[in-house]
Protein backbone atom coordinates (compact mmCIF):
# COMPACT_ATOMS: atom_id res chain seq x y z
CA UNK A 1 0.00 0.00 0.00
CA UNK A 2 2.08 2.96 -1.23
CA UNK A 3 1.59 6.36 0.35
CA UNK A 4 2.84 9.42 -1.56
CA UNK A 5 2.85 12.91 -0.09
CA UNK A 6 3.18 15.80 -2.55
CA UNK A 7 3.75 19.36 -1.38
CA UNK A 8 3.00 22.13 -3.84
CA UNK A 9 2.54 25.85 -3.72
CA UNK A 10 -1.14 26.77 -3.72
CA UNK A 11 -2.68 27.62 -7.03
CA UNK A 12 -3.26 24.36 -8.92
CA UNK A 13 -6.77 23.59 -10.08
CA UNK A 14 -8.77 20.61 -8.84
CA UNK A 15 -8.37 19.09 -12.30
CA UNK A 16 -4.57 19.45 -12.19
CA UNK A 17 -4.42 17.81 -8.76
CA UNK A 18 -6.66 14.96 -9.91
CA UNK A 19 -4.45 14.39 -12.95
CA UNK A 20 -1.33 14.43 -10.76
CA UNK A 21 -2.84 11.82 -8.43
CA UNK A 22 -3.79 9.64 -11.42
CA UNK A 23 -0.31 9.85 -12.97
CA UNK A 24 1.43 9.04 -9.68
CA UNK A 25 -0.92 6.11 -9.06
CA UNK A 26 -0.36 4.76 -12.57
CA UNK A 27 3.43 5.14 -12.28
CA UNK A 28 3.45 3.12 -9.06
CA UNK A 29 1.30 0.45 -10.70
CA UNK A 30 3.54 0.29 -13.79
CA UNK A 31 6.92 0.44 -12.08
CA UNK A 32 6.32 -1.16 -8.68
CA UNK A 33 3.35 -3.41 -9.49
CA UNK A 34 1.44 -1.63 -6.73
CA UNK A 35 -2.32 -2.08 -6.93
CA UNK A 36 -4.04 1.22 -7.73
CA UNK A 37 -6.78 0.48 -5.21
CA UNK A 38 -4.22 0.52 -2.40
CA UNK A 39 -2.28 3.60 -3.48
CA UNK A 40 -2.78 6.76 -1.45
CA UNK A 41 -1.75 10.19 -2.73
CA UNK A 42 -1.99 13.19 -0.42
CA UNK A 43 -1.51 16.67 -1.84
CA UNK A 44 -0.55 19.37 0.65
CA UNK A 45 -0.84 22.93 -0.61
CA UNK A 46 1.43 25.51 0.96
CA UNK A 47 0.92 29.28 0.95
CA UNK A 48 3.66 31.22 -0.85
CA UNK A 49 4.41 33.05 2.41
CA UNK A 50 5.17 29.71 4.10
CA UNK A 51 7.66 28.39 1.51
CA UNK A 52 11.22 29.60 1.12
CA UNK A 53 13.86 28.91 -1.52
CA UNK A 54 17.49 29.82 -0.87
CA UNK A 55 16.45 31.60 2.31
CA UNK A 56 13.88 33.83 0.62
CA UNK A 57 10.12 33.50 0.91
CA UNK A 58 8.51 32.67 -2.42
CA UNK A 59 5.95 35.42 -1.77
CA UNK A 60 8.79 37.96 -1.66
CA UNK A 61 10.40 36.58 -4.83
CA UNK A 62 7.16 37.15 -6.73
CA UNK A 63 7.21 40.88 -5.99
Amino acid sequence: MPYVNVRLLKGRSKQQKAQLAQVITQALADICNAPAAGTHVVIDEVDRENWAVAGELVADRDS
